[in-house]
């Protein structure tokens, strides 16, 4: 029996919610920040992200993480990261380029580096989480094309690219 793939959140948000110390709280959530589909754009990230565009982000404009890696009831208001899929081991693609298309065409990222779990997480998720989400919290990405993803089914590649 094969597992079907799917794309199980999408996060564009426009502000930092983990900024401060952990022991004071996350800021209120934006609303409207959890959305069925995200435009990328190569280079850029996700319009409307707090990421977009942003120099310092470049590399790691979007943030994938896999549903696998987390307790139950927890998603992508909770990790901050951009995309929720199932069915697609994420933390093992380092140095890929994977491929997502969710029915508008393909979109691909270049799987840059782990997003590295915080502190934080012990605090939006759990006692513990931290520590469970390390070598699991996914992974930070370079839009390679323009596109759209949105929440539902999605069909995937993975390939390596040439180092020459």
């Amino acid at each position: 029996m094969s597992q079907e793939s799917r794309i199980v959140q999408l996060l564009a948000s426009p502000a930092h919610r983990f900024e401060g110390r952990p022991q004071d709280g996350p800021a209120p959530a934006p609303p409207g920040e959890l959305v069925d589909r995200v435009e990328i754009r190569a280079g850029l990230g996700i319009v409307w992200d707090r990421y977009f565009g942003h120099p310092a982000h470049r590399d790691a404009a979007i943030t994938v993480i896999a549903q696998e890696s987390l307790p139950p009831g927890a998603g992508l208001a909770e990790v901050r990261r951009n995309v929720l899929v199932s069915g697609i081991a994420v933390d093992e693609l380092l140095g890929a380029v994977l491929t997502l298309d969710s029915g508008d065409g393909p979109v691909r990222l270049r799987v840059r580096r782990r997003a590295n779990p915080c502190a934080w997480m012990d605090v939006t998720i759990g006692p513990g989480a931290w520590r469970a989400l390390r070598g699991h919290g996914g992974v930070r990405c370079v839009p390679l094309d323009d596109g759209v993803l949105r929440v539902g089914p999605v069909t995937f590649t993975v390939s390596i690219p040439d180092s020459g």
